[in-house]
């Protein structure tokens, strides 16, 4: 007998950041993700597919990611900085520490563990990933070890979209998907858990059953107090999840959650001749001067130490819906994928732990697929709009914040399906400026530029970038609307070299008579 269910659903995701600045963010932020998190994600989960294990988790991984995965620039950028990496740890090893540094010989130690790092990193990746991403993931899903989540093209915030760009940023995701790994996914991650009545319409007739959103948009409804439940929504068939923040915010909890341990990694404390990180947590109140040297060994053991109490709280939280129902339940934990790795060193290997005790525990690890087909669906529910951002609500996308963010992507929605409308009809031939003209749209649509804005990280780099294709697109808008179609096309092909996921990408599915599903999509009746 097993206490009930827990899905742990990772969410993998960053912006388009090819030839868009390296450094500090940019394509640097790719690779620091790439090195940290899916790496040693991808290899945990290659040992549990060798074993033959099933369903152990559900992994999101949106379609903008998944370009960047699989893109030769951005594989041969990445590549080189591992290289980098490795030639930094020799240089850390036979360098002394910066005065005042405070850490002496442990820099000399952290060397060797960089190195380490590194050399096993360039040997995974030349060995397993020089051909992209795709096909470890393939593996990985066609092995049925991991359900894969697809999404909209670029994470726009839907609640703000348009049903036409709902339906657009969709259809051209699951189409990006169906590329690279040769089937659909029938569960999607909703950017930022947004929701909005009727979205759930949006995903049915794209072919979509099941999504996430957050615990309190699900317990908003009298129908779906409990969130140890799934719920379909409206009058659709389409499922909702909500996440449980009781056990969720064990790590995700920037007060309380796990990674803030003593032992851990500090994330914010650097030497910065090396640019490496060589201070533990120490305290939450340590001052970064203060902080003690790293000590991989002892973040290990912690990691140990708090993979159990995470299982016991599930437990607990299992037992107690089941007081409270009289049935199984589903508990929902889920996180960005950058968090384990990256964000927290330790995470990964915290992660498998957990993975491996949760079984042994009496409690059935399985993937949102795996909890649906378990009976997890337990009634119907009238969602309330929300998120995951502060306050559950929408205001990290659509606050004072980022006025000038949100009415210019009302504008650029509005301008584009202008465009669209006059220069894509039914028998027009694809063309490569209206297709640019919605890369580009899409690429301004991205959640990220208002999310870093809001929380006041890495905010002037997100204006850059929603200015910089902003003013893309408008220029790519004034040539089509003044009949200029030569220069557009010589323009498109310019920010093309630039900005180029999707080639599949087909504007002329923008039009209102062209959107039908199994009909309309780019690889059926235009072809790719």
């Amino acid at each position: 007998m097993t206490v009930g269910a827990c899905c742990i659903v990772l969410h993998s995701h960053l912006p388009w950041v090819a030839h868009a600045g390296a450094w500090p963010v940019g394509e640097e932020w790719l690779h620091q993700a790439w090195s940290a998190s899916y790496l040693p994600l991808v290899r945990m989960l290659d040992r549990f597919a060798d074993e033959g294990r099933p369903d152990v988790l559900t992994l999101g991984v949106t379609p903008v990611l998944a370009a960047m995965l699989d893109d030769p620039y951005l594989l041969r950028e990445f590549h080189g900085w591992l290289g980098n990496w490795q030639t930094r740890a020799v240089e850390l090893h036979t360098q002394r520490a910066a005065d005042g540094s405070g850490y002496g010989a442990a820099l000399r130690d952290l060397a060797g563990y960089e190195h380490r790092r590194a050399t096993a990193a360039l040997e995974d990746f030349a060995g397993r990933w020089a051909h992209g991403g795709s096909p470890l993931l393939r593996r990985l899903a066609d092995s049925g070890t991991v359900e894969l989540l697809g999404g909209p093209a670029t994470h726009p915030f839907q609640p703000l979209l348009d049903d036409r760009l709902v339906d657009f940023a969709l259809r051209v995701g699951l189409d990006d998907r169906r590329l690279r790994l040769g089937s659909e996914p029938a569960g999607i991650w909703a950017p930022e858990c947004g929701y909005r009545p009727g979205l759930e319409d949006r995903y049915a007739a794209a072919g979509v059953t099941h999504f996430l959103v957050d615990g309190p948009t699900l317990q908003a409804s009298a129908d779906a107090a409990a969130v140890g439940d799934a719920w379909k929504v409206g009058s659709s068939d389409v499922v909702a999840f909500g996440r449980d923040l009781e056990v969720t915010y064990r790590v995700w909890s920037p007060r309380a959650g796990y990674p803030g341990g003593r032992w851990y990694r500090d994330f914010h404390t650097f030497d910065h001749a090396s640019g490496f990180r060589p201070a533990r947590v120490t305290s939450r109140r340590t001052a970064p001067a203060d902080k003690r040297a790293y000590e991989p060994a002892a973040a290990l053991v912690e990691t140990t130490k708090d993979a159990h109490d995470f299982v016991t709280a599930v437990v607990r939280r299992l037992t107690d819906l089941r007081t409270a129902t009289g049935r199984e339940s589903t508990v929902v934990v889920a996180y960005d994928t950058e968090l384990f790795g990256h964000w927290w060193h330790e995470g990964p290997a915290w992660l498998e732990q957990v993975l491996r005790l949760l079984p042994e525990a009496g409690v059935r690890a399985t993937t949102l697929r795996g909890a649906i087909e378990g009976g997890a669906v337990t009634g119907r529910a009238e969602l309330a709009p929300g998120s995951w951002g502060s306050g559950k609500d929408w205001r990290v996308w659509d606050g004072a914040a980022v006025a000038d963010i949100v009415e210019g992507n009302a504008a650029v929605q509005e301008r584009l399906l202008a465009v669209v409308d006059k220069h894509a009809g039914p028998h027009a031939g694809r063309s490569a400026a209206l297709d640019q003209l919605a890369r580009e749209a899409l690429l301004t649509l991205s959640s990220d530029w208002a999310f870093c804005v809001t929380k006041d990280s890495a905010a002037g780099y997100a204006r850059d970038r929603f200015a910089t294709h902003r003013r893309r697109f408008d220029d790519l808008a004034d040539l089509l609307s003044a009949g200029r179609h030569d220069a557009a096309e010589r323009l498109a092909a310019t920010f093309r070299e630039l900005d180029s996921p999707f080639g599949h990408l087909d504007a002329r599915l923008l039009t209102a008579r062209l959107r039908v599903r199994g009909v309309d999509s780019a690889l059926g009746r235009f072809g790719a």
